[in-house]
């Protein structure tokens, strides 16, 4: 299902980068571009991410990017194929 409609961002993928590490949604947002364009969707990105303890809070204090790795945009996906 599709969380950001203005980018083409699904449920799972905003998962994926919670799953990384990002802890907010100010870092989904820096992640896929999620919740930058109209605002719609924060709403929903923050009850994916709920309110529990970031597990890698202590990069993001340190000034360390919270993602390690990016999963793949809907849209790039659909440019490679």
């Amino acid at each position: 299902m599709y969380v950001c409609s203005c980018f083409g961002i699904t449920e799972q993928q905003v998962r994926q980068h919670a799953d990384a590490g990002a802890c907010t949604p100010r870092q989904i947002a820096s992640a896929c571009k999620a919740g930058t364009d109209c605002g719609s969707c924060v709403r929903r990105i923050q009850g994916i991410l709920g309110r529990g303890s970031c597990p890698r809070r202590e990069r993001v204090d340190q000034g360390l990017p919270a993602l390690t790795a990016e999963p793949q945009r809907a849209d790039a996906v659909a440019e490679a194929a």
